[in-house]
């Protein structure tokens, strides 16, 4: 069935602002007659309903934020959401949060609800279904509608919003640059984010750190894992059949997992294999020994994306079409014990 059309395609149609329709369709004495006319006859050519949410906006009655995370178990999810919520209250605005489980079709029915007038704008990182089969129609029309979107950490250049980021290829390739200044030659990875944008980022770095430090890449130590269950049989595999001195994990329990593995093959931490995984939180300082991180700083992304979902909520009522824009924010590498000293 195809989709109603929406005060965004009349816009483009026309080549004007969103709020230049909206006060067409409301008769506004701002437009003139000509232009109203012709904007109210294609309006009712194409069946154009107004959406009732639309003008709670435009009011201003609704200050509430919808928040869609794909992992609250996740604690670079906890620091974003910490980061979100602070200058949500700041700013006097209330928080509707909801959790995706990494499912598509739970992400769809929760923007759906969302979408009936709950919420003014939303901040959203992507589900791995979602980013998976490549269906973001669901994203595309709650956007058609006139909601401001703002993407974090997982986002799609298919849709149209504003979307604040981190280097991720930047945050893999310094981490590696690392192994290999403190002596590894044989460095693994470990991802169980290649569904995602994210996952291929990082690993794209790592290769390119192996490249400009003249260390052939080994297909062997590239370590994808689709499966929870199959981690350890993964891991174990990697290090009593391959020769392994350093191992990047792409998210916290992949280092933390494979730490422990190791240490169980009789390992020794860092003196026989360095180890760094992403996502500096609570758990990598207080195993032993403590892990190198790559700290994403998740609560300044939050803020950062809630200070733009914001300007965009506050100036929906001008007559603007201020271009959307990505922030890409940079990592840095927290050094602990996992990893030996530089001047090894």
């Amino acid at each position: 069935m195809k989709r109603s059309i929406t005060l965004k395609d009349i816009a483009l149609h026309f080549n004007v602002s969103i709020s230049t329709v909206s006060k067409a369709l409301n008769d506004s004495h701002d437009i003139s007659i000509a232009l109203k006319a012709k904007i109210k006859e294609y309006a009712r050519s194409n069946n154009y309903r107004p959406n009732p949410y639309a003008r709670n906006l435009r009011k201003k009655d609704n200050r509430t934020i919808g928040v869609v995370i794909p992992n609250i178990l996740n604690y670079f999810f906890a620091q974003v959401f910490s980061g979100i919520e602070k200058v949500a209250n700041e700013n006097g605005y209330n928080l509707i949060s909801c959790i995706s489980n990494e499912s598509l079709a739970k992400e769809k029915n929760t923007i759906e609800i969302l979408e009936r007038g709950l919420v003014s704008g939303l901040l959203i990182s992507l589900s791995e279904g979602t980013e998976k089969s490549g269906d973001y129609e669901h994203l595309k029309s709650f956007a058609d509608n006139g909601i401001p979107i703002v993407m974090f950490d997982r986002v799609t250049d298919l849709v149209a919003c504003d979307k604040v980021i981190i280097d991720d290829f930047n945050g893999a390739f310094e981490a590696t640059t690392h192994l290999i200044r403190t002596g590894c030659k044989n460095i693994a990875i470990i991802s169980p984010l290649d569904n995602l944008n994210i996952g291929k980022q990082r690993l794209k770095g790592y290769l390119t750190a192996l490249e400009k430090n003249g260390l052939p890449p080994n297909p062997n130590l590239i370590i994808k894992i689709f499966e929870e269950e199959l981690f350890e049989a993964e891991v174990r595999a990697l290090l009593t059949r391959n020769r392994v001195d350093g191992i990047l994990g792409l998210e916290e329990f992949s280092a933390i997992n494979a730490m422990k593995i190791a240490m169980s093959l009789g390992y020794e931490i860092p003196e026989d294999l360095s180890i760094i995984g992403f996502t500096n939180g609570q758990l990598p300082q207080y195993v032993s020994p403590r892990i190198t991180s790559v700290s994403q700083h998740g609560k300044f992304i939050g803020e950062q994306a809630t200070h733009k979902l914001i300007q965009r909520i506050e100036n929906n009522k001008e007559d603007s079409m201020e271009e959307f824009s990505t922030q890409k924010l940079k990592t840095s590498l927290v050094i602990r014990e996992s990893t030996k000293p530089l001047n090894f």
